[in-house]
């Protein structure tokens, strides 16, 4: 799937992205300032959350707690290898079953293994964000 949005479009987008998802991992990528953060606090709210989610980038991972489970939101722009993923438990994260939501995945090399949605967030040249999500089986 592939959109084309504007910032004000970004709660039917959000909507799109969950509906046209097949798991609860989501592997965001695109450079710095690109929207990351901002998609998935939308994605975030369109789940049900009561709050804003905030960036986790010096805390590494924020969890978010809804009525039957937890979002895992993650930044991994700070971490400089693998083995600090492990060293805060990835491990268990990955394997909770929870929504994942994460910045920067290329930063944990082949951790994640299972099914999971590639996104990427690309921004063009009048200011719009270009959008592919494809699901990984």
């Amino acid at each position: 799937m592939e959109l084309t949005y504007t910032h004000n479009e970004l709660p039917e987008v959000a909507r799109k992205v969950i509906e046209m998802a097949d798991s609860k991992t989501y592997l965001f990528y695109g450079e710095m300032g690109v929207g990351k953060t901002t998609l998935i606090t939308e994605i975030t709210k369109q789940l049900g959350l009561q709050y804003p989610a905030s960036s986790p980038t010096f805390s590494i991972v924020n969890e978010y707690e809804l009525e039957n489970e937890s979002i895992y939101h993650f930044d991994f722009y700070r971490i400089n290898s693998v083995e600090e993923a492990y060293d805060f438990g990835i491990e268990d994260y990955l394997s909770s079953n929870n929504i994942l939501l994460i910045e920067w995945p290329e930063k944990i090399g082949d951790l994640i293994t299972n099914d999971y949605n590639h996104i990427t967030i690309k921004k063009n040249k009048n200011g719009s964000r270009t959008l592919n999500l494809t699901p990984v089986r």
